[in-house]
């Protein structure tokens, strides 16, 4: 699912669950907006974009692609229509990008258009070109097609798995390291007490305020 992020004054868009994703927004001039969203390794991400032509000139909107470690997948300066393919290397975060440079001036610039069409997975592929590569019936495509479909949902749920024993396994050694620094906290309380029972002990004697 693409998640909301925050990249200084930009303003965020999530999108739905799924292998086809597309929406349209506004950009205002010196501007950025992105998207987010956490990818598995080896998955195809296809995308479409717009940006409608600015009423200004000097005006600019450039697209950048990239993952979490900031390794750049694609970048268009002054974008205005096209597409982009890349496949994941690793399980990351990857970001898209549309930001707005040039100066409006003193009068009111109208924000910019942006249409973008995102799929990845599944939906990504092109089953037209394996059907004629592979010389497939339309029946045969559909079964190619569930089989993907079945394969990347087996996937998603051995990653879930995965995650769930991983986070099992940091709460049990958070738990057991807290049980343990617990007892040590309570023999340091204790020690405490009685060093200064005695301490308070030998005072009063020196003091001969008891005996």
């Amino acid at each position: 699912m693409w998640a909301p992020g925050l990249l200084g004054p930009l303003a965020l868009l999530a999108f739905s669950a799924g292998g086809c994703q597309g929406l349209s927004f506004q950009l205002p001039p010196q501007t950025r907006k992105c998207l987010k969203e956490e990818l598995h390794r080896d998955v195809m991400v296809t995308g479409e974009y717009t940006v409608s032509e600015a009423t200004a000139p000097g005006i600019k909107t450039d697209l950048r692609v990239t993952d979490s470690s900031g390794h750049l997948l694609y970048s268009r300066e002054d974008a205005k229509k096209g597409k982009f393919a890349f496949t994941t290397d690793d399980y990351e975060i990857y970001e898209i990008c549309f930001e707005s440079h040039g100066q409006p001036g003193n009068f009111r610039v109208p924000d910019q258009l942006i249409t973008l069409n995102v799929k990845h997975g599944v939906e990504a592929r092109n089953y037209e070109d394996i059907a004629k590569a592979e010389k497939l019936k339309p029946l045969e495509v559909d079964l190619r097609r569930l089989e993907d479909l079945s394969e990347s949902i087996v996937k998603d749920f051995a990653f879930m798995k995965q995650r769930e024993e991983e986070m099992r396994d940091t709460n049990e050694s958070t738990s057991s390291r807290i049980f343990y620094f617990s007892i040590f906290s309570m023999l340091c309380l204790v020690g405490l007490a009685t060093w200064q029972v005695f301490y308070l002990r030998r005072f009063f004697k020196a003091k001969k305020l008891i005996e």
